[in-house]
């Protein structure tokens, strides 16, 4: 069975859930109409809007992560504001 190229779907720009529902529905379907039926489901999901903030911090901190000068841990940060400074504090687990 051929299949058109246009149709497909990048994958990569999923979230672990949607490539989930994704192979359900090709497995349960077919290819075709489970391609069609996710794209359908996928564009009557909202669009969540970006915290311009994240955006922001990430922005700054990723090239220090990539030299090697920042190492976040696993459990990460919790960023505060404090009285005209920022308090920095390991997150409890």
């Amino acid at each position: 069975m051929a299949q058109n190229s246009s149709s497909r779907i990048d994958e990569s720009a999923l979230t672990k859930g949607q490539r989930r529902k994704l192979n359900a529905l090709r497995k349960s379907v077919g290819d075709e109409v489970g391609e069609r039926a996710f794209a359908e489901w996928l564009a009557t999901r909202p669009v969540a809007k970006s915290d311009e903030n994240a955006t922001l911090i990430v922005d700054t901190l990723w090239p220090l992560v990539q030299q090697g000068k920042l190492a976040i841990p696993r459990g990460g940060y919790l960023l505060r504001r404090g009285r005209g400074r920022i308090i920095v504090e390991p997150a409890k687990q």
